[in-house]
């Protein structure tokens, strides 16, 4: 875990050469750090360095970090695949949720949202690609969809996310995102008001960011090989 920080420092880096080189403003695009698998002392190394929003996929090892790490200022997303026995968990420990995928997970999360809490940052999954084995609505669905989930309350509709097709050609890269930024200006002209694009990871985030990413999700290019599998 001693390389966490020099990691951490280089795909800041990359993000900001990406500001510089597409016309992006500096410091618009976050970084998620996705810490799946990896022990609460990675993410406190990661803190070190500046990092306090964090990405988890499995709930049960979350919520043992949570817990570990309660009395740290880390902002929690949830970016895995959401069950219904899970929504109440997730609706009561994470600030965002990017990985809703329909309209009945967003109601669970709705209903289940603690009053005393602020609302829950939601982001609709999209399944850009049209992949079978991922999760995600179909982009024709989502205009109709994101109108259901911006009058759910306790939630806060911020924005889409996408897990395109991997391809190491740049220009497919750019193609594919191009399409959920497309899709996400479609929604807000519609007026559904959207701030958040989640798309880009370790091995195409400068695509992603030259395509109006404003929040890219890394876990391997800052923690290392994941150590672990499920």
């Amino acid at each position: 875990m001693q390389n966490i920080n020099r990691r951490l420092e280089n795909v800041k880096q990359r993000i900001h050469h990406a500001e510089e080189r597409f016309g992006r403003p500096a410091n618009s695009v976050r970084l998620l750090a996705v810490s799946k698998t990896w022990p609460a002392a990675a993410l406190l190394e990661a803190a070190a360095g500046g990092q306090h929003g964090f990405g988890e996929n499995y709930l049960q090892e979350a919520l043992a970090k949570m817990a570990t790490l309660q009395h740290e200022p880390f902002e929690w997303h949830y970016i895995g695949t959401i069950q219904s026995n899970k929504c109440r968990d997730i609706a009561t420990h994470f600030d965002w949720v990017q990985s809703v995928d329909r309209l009945k997970i967003a109601q669970r999360l709705s209903e289940l949202r603690p009053v005393g809490l602020p609302p829950l940052n939601i982001c609709l999954q999209v399944n850009i690609s049209g992949e079978a084995s991922k999760s995600g609505i179909a982009a024709c669905d989502a205009l109709a969809v994101a109108q259901e989930i911006a009058t759910l309350p306790r939630l806060k509709l911020r924005g889409l996310m996408a897990i395109p097709q991997a391809t190491a050609d740049f220009g497919q890269q750019r193609a594919t995102f191009r399409q959920v930024s497309d899709l996400q200006t479609t929604l807000i002209a519609q007026g559904i008001a959207l701030d958040t694009l989640s798309m880009g990871m370790s091995d195409d985030l400068e695509a992603a960011i030259a395509e109006g990413a404003t929040l890219v999700r890394i876990g391997s290019a800052i923690f290392g090989p994941r150590h672990n599998t499920r």
